[in-house]
C-alpha cells in the first residue's frame, strides 16, 4: 500500500497548520477558489517550475502528470510485474486514472510527476508532503519534511545506476526548490533491496524500520548539509 493513497478517513484526522485552513472559508467566492487553488500549488512550491536538471545521466525533468496524456503510459508501467510487486497498482487503465485523480483532486500534500530523460518519458514520482500524510502517524517528521516515491518504468532502465542518480538530482531539487523543507524522506519496502540501494547511493541513511500499512519500510533521510542554501 503507497502512503498517498489517503482515504477520507486518512486526512480528516490529521491536523492541518491554520495557514491551509483559511483556504476552506467563503468556498463560493471567485477569489476564496482563486486563493484556494494557489495554496494547493504553495504546498510542494510550485514543482512545475523547478525546470531540467543536468544530471551525469541526461537532463532530467520533473514534470506534474497530466491525465490523460500519460495515464497510458504509468498504467502500463504499473503492471509491469517488477512494478506491481511493491505498488499494488494493476488492472485496467481506470486503477491507474484513480491514482492518479486522487491526488491531483486532493490539496496538493501530494504531486505526481513523470520523469523524462533527455526529453523522453521513463519513470514515475510521487513527491508528498510527509507532515500531512498518513506516513507521520508512524514516524517522527517535521514540518515540511518532503518525501518521495519512484518506479523505473521499463526494464532496459534498470539495474544500471539511473535510479540512484535521478535520486540525488530530485532530492536536491526538493531541497533547492522548497526553502523550509531540511529534508527529503523515503520509505522503500524492506524487501526492495535495488530500491534501498539507491537511496543509499543517492545520499540517503536509514535511520529506522518502519511497519506501514500493507509493507515493512526502511525509513531513509537525506538531511540538507550545512552548505546548502535555504
Amino acid at each position: 500500500m503507497n502512503s498517498t493513497d489517503a482515504s477520507a478517513d486518512d486526512t480528516l484526522d490529521l491536523h492541518l497548520p491554520e495557514e491551509f485552513v483559511a483556504r476552506f472559508r467563503g468556498a463560493g467566492n471567485d477569489r476564496t477558489r482563486a486563493a484556494g487553488a494557489h495554496a494547493r500549488e504553495d504546498l510542494l512550491d510550485r514543482i512545475a517550475d523547478w525546470g531540467p536538471s543536468a544530471t551525469p545521466v541526461g537532463v532530467f525533468h520533473l514534470v506534474p502528470v497530466d491525465v490523460e496524456r500519460d495515464a497510458p503510459l504509468v498504467a502500463r508501467w504499473m503492471n509491469d510485474p517488477a512494478v506491481a510487486a511493491y505498488w499494488e497498482l494493476t488492472g485496467p487503465r481506470s486503477v491507474t486514472v484513480d491514482h492518479l485523480g486522487a491526488q491531483l483532486a486532493g490539496d496538493g500534500r501530494s504531486i505526481p510527476c513523470v520523469g523524462m530523460l533527455d526529453g523522453v518519458p521513463m519513470s514515475y514520482w510521487e513527491i508528498y508532503r510527509a507532515d500531512l500524510d498518513p506516513l507521520a502517524r508512524y514516524c517522527p517528521v517535521r514540518p515540511h519534511d518532503t518525501g518521495v516515491h519512484l518506479l523505473i518504468g521499463d526494464e532496459a532502465d534498470r539495474g544500471r545506476g539511473l535510479g540512484t542518480a535521478l535520486i540525488r538530482t530530485v532530492a536536491d531539487l526538493v531541497l533547492a526548490g522548497r526553502p523550509a523543507c531540511t529534508r527529503v524522506l523515503a520509505e522503500p519496502d524492506v524487501r526492495n533491496r535495488p530500491s534501498v540501494a539507491a537511496f543509499l547511493g543517492a545520499g540517503f541513511r536509514p535511520v529506522a524500520e518502519v511497519e506501514l500499512p500493507g509493507k515493512r519500510a526502511a525509513l531513509m533521510v537525506r538531511e540538507r548539509a550545512a552548505r546548502e542554501p535555504r
